[in-house]
């Protein structure tokens, strides 16, 4: 298939099956290596038990999509009919695929902020749309907003918006975000918002475009525009689930809606009224789980700098960047080819998200949601590289 001559097997298939060839601690892949909330876990298992197995509606289950709503609501003070402006998916690499499978027609141009997910420009060219590509300033990892006004043209149909951003851990400011919804609005462009990592900020609250599309006079009529996704994932250490979500304007939410009943149609049926649990949880189960990660990246980013390394990022995500130059990393690709069989560990080269691979070729990704214990053991290995 043409379009997806260039994506082969992810630069993760292959930093994982290092590690297991090598026993190495794998910081490469941003899973948990530990359950979610108990309650979650055994509302999975009452639904299983008395049989919430079959076929959810193509939207969702009732009770999830209600729970997406009051978690809408009761966050950022945004209100949404369950029932129209919000779609239960198949994790949010799915939510991202089939919306801009819906909104795109051959030979429109979808913007990306790079480091990107790799999933992003995939999907852009499953919907036969042609990618634009914007970068991050380095070290700063601010967006540069001349770059994306002149990357936004007339065949624009989408700007993709990944905040907390992976892989760089950048959570965009109120400036930024207004700034994006500002040339969105001129360009009468879609944005796709990926706020999978929303609760993994660890500065300033997660703040949605979609809700600052309501609060700012100068973005008056951007929230009709606006697609949310994100996922219980991350937020509930359930990556296996693949239960993720669409929100925003009805006629948004019914054309993605419309290509999904072709695809995976629905699923997940025990795992929907466990996640509308989760999103039920306290305001103090949430912020356990955001103290936990805080300590974690803490604790990874003193250890990388002992060993010699520049840090960057760690605003949001479970992710740090470290720059490998000082331990021979200066290509970044190579460096963690090595590293399983070098000492024990593996990461993945931001070059793995980027066209523009040169710009960021001494950069390294670690993944800090792991167990205390394997980051500290992780840590020693590392501090082998510096003898």
């Amino acid at each position: 298939m043409g379009r997806m001559r260039e994506f082969g097997t992810t630069i993760f298939s292959v930093m994982s099956r290092l590690a297991q060839e090598h026993d190495a601690v794998n910081l490469g892949q941003g899973f948990p290596d530990e359950d979610g909330p108990a309650p979650v876990l055994a509302e999975a298992v009452r639904a299983i038990e008395t049989g919430r197995n079959q076929y959810p509606p193509l939207f969702g289950a009732p009770v999830l999509r209600e729970a997406i709503a009051e978690h809408q609501r009761r966050f950022y003070g945004l209100s949404l009919d369950p029932d129209r402006e919000v779609l239960v998916t198949a994790g949010a690499t799915e939510a991202l695929a089939v919306s801009l499978l819906a909104l795109c027609e051959p030979g429109d141009e979808v913007v990306l902020i790079e480091p990107a997910y790799d999933a992003y420009a995939a999907a852009v060219a499953m919907a036969g749309a042609v990618r634009r590509t914007v970068s991050l300033s380095f070290p700063d990892l601010r967006l540069d907003v001349a770059a994306l006004r002149a990357a936004v043209g007339p065949r624009t149909r989408a700007i993709v918006l990944n905040s907390p951003h992976n892989p760089t851990g950048t959570v965009f400011t109120r400036a930024e975000l207004v700034q994006i919804g500002r040339i969105a609005l001129a360009a009468g462009c879609w944005v796709i918002c990926d706020e999978v990592y929303e609760h993994l900020t660890y500065d300033e609250p997660h703040l949605p475009l979609a809700a600052l599309a309501r609060t700012e006079p100068e973005l008056a009529g951007l929230a009709d525009r606006v697609l949310t996704i994100s996922s219980a994932g991350k937020t509930f250490s359930v990556t296996g689930w693949k239960v993720g979500w669409v929100s925003g304007p009805q006629e948004g939410v019914a054309a993605v809606a419309t290509v999904k009943q072709y695809l995976s149609f629905t699923g997940g049926a025990p795992f929907q009224p466990a996640v509308a649990v989760g999103l039920r949880q306290s305001d103090a189960d949430y912020a356990r789980l955001t103290d936990s990660l805080r300590h974690r990246r803490d604790l990874l980013a003193k250890g990388l700098r002992s060993v010699g390394l520049e840090v960057l990022g760690g605003a949001g995500t479970y992710f740090l960047l470290a720059d490998a130059t000082p331990l021979g990393g200066a290509d970044a690709e190579a460096f963690c080819r090595a590293l399983p069989a070098r000492c024990g560990v593996a990461a993945i080269p931001v070059s793995a998200f980027c066209d523009d691979a040169a710009a960021v070729r001494p950069l390294v990704r670690f993944a800090y949601c792991k167990q205390v214990p394997v980051l500290t053991e992780a840590l020693r290995r590392l501090a082998g590289l510096g003898g």
